[in-house]
């Protein structure tokens, strides 16, 4: 088959378009050919090693796709041959992937494999983020962090969905519209202003209940001094650095909190998971939810895709076509 391989750390120019063994399946697995892969800013970060799961050379980077199950392991009874499906799993990027069924969702007959690619991770982390790391209800101030980003639009969709009011922060004035667009009422270039005094004006001295923070260091401590009392920061990324230290008396004068988020631990809690699939799918259904497509490459161009986010330029989903 063919697939993206690389065999040392680094940037773009590690990786290469060449053939690479098929995956052979093994017990609990089913082998999916993919139709459309994602592209995921911790795709950078496993490239050069700083990801939470380690390559091991050669590997194959990626964390999700949609396509057709082509075989299954014969302990898996619940997954067909031709099911349509999405995953969150490493080794996307090449035409066959290897994935263990519990990471497997069955795609409704309406959802396109473009849309079923890009649901996966970005969906599913604003998903949990919102309704299982916290409890976002009517009312609710929620700022979004990167929120021209795959991640940053589904959250300003489901937390709209969910009743609170939203404030998106961008790196760039060209976003600002396609963040007003999926419904937050605010958006803050936080490059040219500073997005916490521009969130305690808009909440009139109060602050905002929750940040989503996928940036890291040039946001994080600024973001703790926007909260709400009781207030909420769950950081998921880091694609600005890490935050800095924090010392856990600096959250007692407002009662606030943080926490982190990595999608990939929530397989442990089936319920929970499949409680995300469900609704996040229902919100598709009605309208409410989608992910916008920034780019599409042929997967022999990943090396470009990735130079694209980590411009910083791009705009929703990147896509790889195999």
């Amino acid at each position: 088959m063919k697939a993206i391989v690389f065999e040392r750390l680094g940037g773009p120019e590690v990786m290469e378009y060449r053939e690479f063994p098929r995956p052979e399946l093994r017990p609990a697995t089913v082998l999916v050919r993919n139709h459309v892969i994602a592209v995921n800013y911790g795709d950078t970060f496993f490239i050069r090693g700083t990801y939470l799961v380690k390559p091991v050379f050669p590997d194959i980077p990626g964390m999700e796709a949609a396509g057709v199950i082509e075989e299954v392991a014969p302990d898996v009874h619940d997954l067909k041959p031709g099911m349509r499906v999405a995953y969150i799993g490493m080794g996307s990027y090449a035409e066959f992937t290897r994935i263990r069924a519990s990471r497997v969702m069955v795609l409704p007959d309406d959802m396109s494999f473009e849309q079923a690619a890009a649901f996966p991770v970005a969906v599913l982390t604003a998903w949990h983020m919102l309704h299982t790391c916290n409890d976002t209800r009517p009312g609710n101030v929620v700022m979004v962090h990167s929120a021209a980003g795959g991640v940053g639009i589904a959250a300003v969709q489901i937390a709209r969905a969910a009743g609170a009011q939203v404030i998106g922060t961008v790196s760039s004035d060209d976003k600002i519209e396609v963040v007003r667009r999926f419904g937050a009422e605010h958006v803050i270039n936080y490059e040219t202003h500073d997005f916490a005094q521009e969130a305690m004006r808009i909440t009139q001295g109060r602050g905002v209940d929750l940040i989503l923070d996928a940036v890291g260091k040039p946001t994080f401590l600024k973001g703790l001094r926007c909260l709400a009392p009781l207030g909420h920061l769950v950081l998921f990324g880091r694609a600005g650095g890490l935050p800095e230290r924090l010392s856990p008396t600096e959250l007692l004068g407002k009662s606030i909190k943080v926490s982190g988020f990595a999608v990939t631990m929530i397989y442990a809690f089936h319920d929970i998971h499949q409680r995300a699939v469900n609704a996040v799918f229902q919100l598709a259904r009605e309208g409410r939810l989608t992910v916008p497509i920034g780019a599409s490459f042929p997967l022999a161009q990943a090396a470009a895709a990735h130079r694209l986010i980590q411009s910083r330029r791009s705009v929703g989903k990147l896509l790889l076509i195999p």
